[in-house]
């Protein structure tokens, strides 16, 4: 299994953005599909974007596709997630997530990850 540590989130204004990353130790990281999930206070956790192995494909939320970036350096085992135009729905705890996959490309369900990070809080005033 994977250590994943989240860092980078914080309080922003409406229109503004964050840089989320998640550290991955452990073993064989570029094996492992990662994704971001997010989880607001009441609300289940939901996927907000999952990326390939290798980094060369994405899928995203519908709530925040053309506004984040998912993207992942396979070298220094991170993971970073770009939130642009955050709005007050943003607000969520952000979660980084991992599982051991045989296949390049990566589920979305958040029922496949086994490796959980702590979280970083981002709140979205305005």
């Amino acid at each position: 299994p994977l250590h994943l540590a989240e860092s980078g989130g914080g309080s922003v204004n409406a229109g503004g953005s964050l840089r989320l990353s998640c550290a991955a130790s452990g073993y064989g990281v570029r094996a492992y599909c990662m994704a971001w999930f997010r989880q607001a206070p009441g609300q289940e956790r939901e996927g907000v974007a999952v990326i390939s192995t290798d980094g060369t494909e994405s899928i995203y939320a519908d709530a925040v596709k053309g506004r984040f970036t998912i993207s992942r350096d396979n070298a220094r085992n991170t993971l970073h997630l770009q939130a642009n135009s955050l709005t007050p729905e943003d607000t969520a705890m952000y979660f980084c997530a991992a599982y051991l996959s045989t296949s390049r490309q990566c589920l979305r369900s958040q029922f496949q990850y086994t490796d959980w990070g702590q979280g970083t809080q981002v709140t979205v005033s305005g």
